[in-house]
């Protein structure tokens, strides 16, 4: 029997692999792509977590900033990604520094009250107004084929941003603009989401930071609204318009680089033949589908999903909860709160006061919410952890103390224990689930539990890289298509663009 032939296959159904399925069908190719799960959009996805709770959560990933206006006029996604007025809300003894981007004037006296004074406030308007400038200056070269460093280097166009933000660990700028331990902690986290870096030495922390302030050109943290699973959901229906096809439930279970010839299973085994094979998987994944050998990443985070029946009261009242964690509300992650967690992963132990953040997704869209629950006070929780390698997960018990902690790193800086504001299911079980990295590798297949598929690269060209887009390999009919690519990393689409292209010339 004569196999099924496509211009392209891409594996992998999550949101990079449904953007270049888009593309590609849109300018005439024949498209197959191939899931294992049952459901599209990978970790970008709305589910129901907790029986009985009408709830629709972003499980995995939940917040938009990387995911450019350009793809989504040009695919005519029709999604609406909210704006948060509160930044961010960092409690601190019986006040908080709270980060309001419609109030300059709440938001300089806030860093008065916590830092005495109003230096690191100027410090902060002075460094963020270079950050979004480089931001404006580099968010639209991540759509267009690679510059190599000086040619990036030129776009910046500012000597000292460039020595800032590349070339001296992240680390070091931070505590010499800074002096309070808070607001560095607050500016350091973008470095450390899903690294584990020591931003005073480590440049992947530098990495982490530019890709978490240049989003879009804004560097802006927006809510996706109807959950993740509506971008995606937009996404899968602009790639079946333009005409490509999806299979669900089929596991790809190997590659021939020379052939292109794709075998994966759905109970019984089929082949089928591509042009070009476009792999939206980690590239560890990818090495063993191709029978090769690649190094596994790490990943460094626990995630933890709350249905909460009220917010929980804080100790300043001078901060409505509703405006404190509507954005990303800090828990112990001072400077050195950071480099003592940092020290203690290090060593192979679960941190004593871990830090995290969170954030309460049905403040700014309550749409996620049943309406019964809408209207009774009910929120969402996500919180994340940092500083929580692979490494640590070394049995159940290892995740319940991990757990243990974060939440009691969470109540040390609360009014009350989050435990008494927990919604319960119809078993009386707290709507509570917690995902580590173990976990993240166990049930979704990413190695080494990294969220961004393996450490985050430099946005330019560097010595060794195979093509012109960053998604090449050195096998010519294979390309990434996923975060593992340069410029990957977080929900935005752009490797998926970027893979689209390198195929269309």
């Amino acid at each position: 029997m004569q196999q099924a032939h496509f211009d392209a296959v891409i594996v992998g159904a999550g949101h990079n692999g449904l953007v270049a399925a888009a593309y590609l069908a849109k300018a005439g190719r024949r498209v197959l792509v191939l899931e294992r799960l049952g459901h599209v959009g990978g970790l970008a996805i709305s589910a129901p977590v907790f029986p009985g709770v009408d709830v629709r959560l972003s499980r995995y990933a939940y917040l938009v900033s990387l995911l450019p206006r350009k793809i989504i006029d040009d695919l005519g996604l029709g999604i609406e990604l909210r704006h948060r007025r509160f930044a961010s809300y960092t409690p601190v003894g019986g006040t908080g520094l709270l980060v309001d981007t419609s109030d300059a004037g709440r938001t300089a006296a806030s860093f008065a009250a916590v830092t005495g004074g109003h230096r690191d406030f100027e410090a902060w308007e002075r460094f963020y107004g270079m950050v979004a400038e480089v931001a404006r200056r580099v968010a639209p070269t991540l759509l267009e084929p690679l510059r190599d460093r000086a040619g990036l280097r030129a776009v910046v166009g500012d000597d000292e941003a460039w020595r800032d933000l590349f070339e001296r660990p992240i680390g070091e700028e931070v505590a010499e603009r800074f002096g309070d331990d808070t607001v560095r902690g607050v500016v350091l986290t973008d470095a450390l989401i899903g690294t584990f870096a020591d931003p005073a030495t480590d440049l992947r922390a530098n990495r982490c930071f530019l890709y978490h302030v240049i989003g879009d050109g804004t560097g802006l943290w927006k809510v996706p609204v109807g959950g993740m699973g509506a971008v995606t959901g937009a996404l899968a229906d602009a790639a079946r318009r333009a005409g490509a096809e999806i299979r669900t439930g089929r596991e790809v279970v190997a590659i021939d680089p020379d052939t292109g010839e794709v075998t994966f299973r759905d109970g019984a085994e089929h082949t089928v033949t591509a042009e070009k094979v476009l792999a939206n998987l980690p590239p560890a994944r990818l090495a063993r589908l191709l029978g090769e050998e690649r190094r596994a990443p790490e990943g460094s985070q626990i995630k933890i999903n709350m249905v909460l029946a009220r917010l929980p009261r804080l100790k300043d009242p001078a901060v409505d909860p509703a405006e404190a964690f509507s954005g990303t509300f800090h828990i112990n992650e001072g400077r050195d709160r950071l480099a003592a967690a940092h020290a203690q992963a290090s060593e192979g132990r679960i941190p004593e006061v871990p830090p995290a953040e969170v954030y309460c997704h049905s403040i700014s869209d309550p749409s996620i919410l049943g309406p019964s629950l809408r209207t009774s006070g009910a929120h969402t929780m996500t919180l994340f952890g940092l500083h929580m390698p692979a490494r640590l997960f070394t049995g159940p018990e290892a995740k319940e103390e991990a757990v243990r902690r974060t939440i009691a790193s969470l109540n040390s800086v609360l009014a009350e224990p989050i435990e008494d504001c927990l919604l319960r299911t119809p078993d009386g079980e707290p709507c509570l689930e917690a995902k580590t990295p173990a976990d993240l590798e166990q049930e979704v297949g990413l190695p080494g539990g990294h969220i961004f598929h393996e450490d985050l690269a430099w946005p330019y060209a560097e010595p060794g890289d195979l093509g012109p887009w960053g998604v090449e390999t050195e096998h010519p009919r294979i390309l990434l298509c996923g975060a593992g690519a340069k410029r990957g990393g977080g929900v935005s689409g752009i490797p998926g663009h970027n893979a689209a292209m390198a195929v269309l010339g």
